[in-house]
């Protein structure tokens, strides 16, 4: 059985240094137009509490491989986000 690869991003911080992520997946919310991110670091260890960064995003139309990534200001937009993580945590849970 291969690998599956996961897809990887370089989000720099406030400070302009960059970071990678790893893409845990990506949705698009008819009602709203939005399309979101979930991330998470590469350096992070296996046994620490794994650390999710969520992001709105915008696909450059030049060039597919380069987003635009906003931050979720709204509580909305956070409990849809948390609610989306929650119900792939529970389809990966009930896949094991």
């Amino acid at each position: 059985m291969a690998l599956e690869e996961k897809e990887r991003i370089i989000v720099p911080d406030e400070n302009g240094e960059e970071h990678l992520f790893e893409v845990l997946f990506t949705f698009d919310v008819d009602q709203t137009n939005q399309s979101y991110i979930a991330v998470v670091p590469v350096e992070q260890k296996d046994d620490e509490e794994v650390e999710v960064y969520a992001f709105r995003y915008e696909e450059n139309e030049k060039d597919d491989n380069d987003l635009s990534l906003f931050p979720i200001d709204s509580d909305e937009e956070w409990e849809m986000v948390e609610e989306m993580l929650n119900t792939l945590a529970d389809e990966e849970e009930n896949e094991q």
